[in-house]
This record gives C-alpha cells, structure tokens and sequence, in this order.
C-alpha cells in the first residue's frame, strides 16, 4: 500500500516537472517571439494616445481599458485562430501574408515621414473626423478607430510572432500564441496608461507646497510632448526595420537569394573588421540595410498611394 502511494507520488512529481518546463518552454519561446514583433509594438505603442487627447481627464484611463478589451478580442478571436489555420495548412500562404504585412510597416513607416516633411497632416484630419459629433459619438467613435488600428498592428504582431516558432507543434503554437497576445496587450496599454496620465502626475506634483515637486511635476508635464515626439519617432524607424527585414528575409525564404546575400555578406565583413565590437556593429549593418530598403519599398508604395488618386480624379 505504502509502495503504491509513493509510486503515486513520484508520477504525480514527474508530471508536475514535465508541466513546468513546458510553462518555461511556452514563456521562453513567448519571450523570443515578443521580442521579434518589438518594432511593431513600439508603433502600437506610440500610435494610441493620439485616441485620448482632447478627452477629459477622467474619460481617458475607461477608453484605454476598452480600446485594450477589442485588442485583445482581435488577437485572440480574428487574428490567431486564422493564423494558426494557414500555419497549419498552408505554412508557405502565411510566409507571403507576412511579406504583405511587412510592405505594409514601409509603407506605414515612409508615410510618417511624408506626413512630418511633405505637405499635409493625415492623421490630424482623420481625428477631426471623428471628433465630430455629441460627447458619446466621438467617444465611440475615438474607441472604434483605435481597435481598427489596432486590428492592422495585432494582425502584423501576431504573425511575426507565429513565424517565430513555426517550428514548434500546433498545440504549442497555440499556447505560445495566446501568452504573446496577453502579455504584449498588457504590455503596450499599461505603457499608455502611464503616458496619457504621466500630464496628470505632473499637475498634481506641480501644486504641491514642495519645491522640489513642484520643479519635477513642471519637468514632467513640459517633458510628455517630447516624450511622445521620440516614442513617435522610434517607433517609425522600427518599423521601416523591421518591415524591410521581413520582406529580405521572406523573399530569400522564397527563392529570390541576391538582396539577402548582400546584406549578409556586407554584416560578416563588418564583423570579421571590426573585432570586439564586430558583433554590435554586424547587427547595426543588417539593421540599417533593413531600414534603409524599407524606406525605399515604403516610399515607392507612399509614392503609387499618392499618384493613384491623383489619376482617378481627372
């Protein structure tokens, strides 16, 4: 009897250790493919609070709450059951797929640009439009564009995340896949909860009898636009990164070897001159190749969007 029940408890503990280094595996495997969508999660990062200004102060943590519930109805109900369907049937559709999404970051990368520098100011305009209205309207309004958006960026997130363990079996995939989808969600609108209300922070730090607090809180409250400016900012440049390095390397995946041979061969040589700092400085040439042809493939779709309706017009 008492051999039975020690039996009992050895396979209960080997089991209870198989389930815990398949959580590490997931969380480990969760943690690379997180990391590979970072570019498109800075830009998710930095495209939010755009949603809440002009909001009042106490309406803005309740629409980032419910902007943050429709992301992740998106990743969780659209975007991962379809992609873990094409992973699964058709791996080589889901390799074109990510190509289109990562043109799509040039192209979203490159617009940014040509709305800082070239004439007009899209997305200004946009948020006027939904601006109009009664109180309710444009709040409903502000919170379904902002899941629109988030529909585009979760889906590019997702995918390259998916690709990211494709090796890994389907029930895997799907496990990794849904502690991705959370953890980056809480991640991305925890930060902007903190960003939209760091402004508040700073005016109630600014009215207290502290001198010291009163000189923080104005630091903080003159410091968010910039803050935001070089969130903005980052978050184009990785996306033209990381757009740029999907479509090199999807295209080599492809059959189409030339452009990635270049850049490779151009990082080893970086590499191999460079000593010590060869392994640093190797990542930055692959990196600044992949951004530099994402601009490229970014303005010529910027420049075709731009054409085409200037043709349908006459």
């Amino acid at each position: 009897m008492a051999g039975g029940l020690f039996a009992l408890l050895d396979d209960i503990a080997a089991l209870a250790k198989l389930a815990a280094a398949s959580i590490d595996d997931v969380s480990a495997a969760a943690g690379r493919a997180s990391a590979k969508a970072a570019g498109v999660v800075v830009d998710d990062t930095a495209v939010t609070p755009q949603y809440v200004q002009g909001v009042a102060a106490e309406r803005e943590l309740p629409i980032i709450k419910k902007i943050a519930v429709g992301s992740i109805r998106n990743k969780l109900l659209l975007i991962l059951p379809v992609a873990l369907l094409l992973s699964e049937l058709l791996p080589s559709l889901l390799k074109i797929i990510l190509m289109c999404g990562g043109a799509y970051l040039c192209y979203e990368g490159a617009e940014k640009i040509w709305e800082k520098f070239g004439p007009g100011h899209h997305g200004d305009e946009a948020l006027e439009k939904v601006a109009a209205g009664t109180p309710a309207e444009t709040e409903k309004n502000l919170i379904s564009g902002a899941i629109r958006t988030d529909l585009i960026l979760s889906a590019e997130i997702m995918v390259i995340s998916l690709d990211e363990v494709a090796g890994e079996s389907f029930w895997s995939r799907a496990a990794i896949m849904v502690v991705v989808a959370v953890f980056i969600t809480a991640v991305v609108y925890g930060v902007v909860a903190l960003i939209v209300k760091m402004d508040d922070v700073g005016l109630s730090l600014a009215q207290r009898s502290s001198a010291l607090a009163q000189r923080v809180g104005r630091g903080l409250v003159h410091a968010m636009p910039r803050v935001l400016e070089i969130i903005g900012a980052v978050g184009t440049a990785a996306m033209l990164w990381v757009g740029g390095h999907i479509v090199l390397v999807g295209s080599h995946d492809l059959g189409w070897h030339p452009p990635y041979d270049a850049v490779h061969h151009l990082e080893e040589a970086v590499h191999d001159a460079t000593g010590a700092l060869g392994s640093v400085l190797g990542w930055l040439t692959n990196t600044g190749c992949s951004a530099v042809l994402g601009l490229a493939i970014g303005a010529v779709l910027v420049l075709v969007m731009h054409l085409v309706p200037r043709r349908g017009a006459h």
